[in-house]
């Protein structure tokens, strides 16, 4: 068996140390480099070409989904697995929506992550126990569907908007302008028919994005 290549992309450094650590007592997985940030993910997938990429969808700027969007892009053979703590069927349904093949929880065992990323070096879809009930209802709820239409950044901005971020705040947090921001959360509202403010909480609450 080949060494597989990975790429290991969290805002922690210590979380990172400790997936290295566990990946390459395998012997059979090399980190070939690591990355903080969606940016840097992307860059960095670019200039090593990693067989795995093991993805945080949460950390500053660019997130997760967004930085799995635009390698994917670029490559459509790249091969993603998403290690969250976000154990949510919206974020399942966009990670397998944009293909992304891979999907566990941080709560999930050591031996999980070791065999889920030699699953997807394999090109083959790994799907976390903690996650496969919401694989089961992948197709029900309405407003999973409206949500659905949001792209990567209007659905991190939707995000953080219901956690109470400001537009300056989010436009500081991604590295845009304000503007830009303005025009996202002019097409989330949209989209989603929502009037103000409240109701997008209202929806995030439903959706289980965020806790009352």
């Amino acid at each position: 068996m080949e060494t597989i290549k990975a790429l290991l992309v969290d805002d922690h450094e210590v979380v990172r140390a400790g997936y290295r650590r566990l990946l390459e007592s395998t012997g059979k997985i090399e980190v070939v480099a690591e990355a903080s940030d969606g940016e840097d993910a992307y860059r960095s997938y670019m200039q090593h070409q990693p067989t795995v990429v093991v993805m945080d969808l949460s950390m500053p700027g660019i997130g997760g989904l967004d930085a799995s969007r635009r390698i994917l892009a670029r490559d459509e053979s790249a091969r993603i697995l998403v290690f969250s703590v976000h154990e949510n069927e919206i974020y399942l349904n966009r990670a397998l929506d944009l293909g992304i093949l891979g999907y566990i929880s941080k709560r999930s065992a050591s031996r999980v992550m070791v065999d889920a990323v030699r699953q997807v070096a394999k090109g083959e879809l790994y799907i976390g126990q903690e996650m496969t009930p919401f694989l089961v209802k992948r197709t029900v709820c309405t407003d999973s569907q409206l949500i659905a239409n949001l792209s990567p950044r209007e659905f991190e901005v939707f995000r953080l908007r219901a956690e109470g971020k400001s537009v300056n705040e989010i436009a500081e947090m991604l590295n845009v302008s304000p503007k830009t921001i303005g025009h996202h959360n002019t097409s989330v509202k949209q989209k989603l028919g929502l009037a103000n403010p409240a109701e997008l909480t209202r929806l995030a609450i439903r959706l289980g994005l965020v806790t009352p």
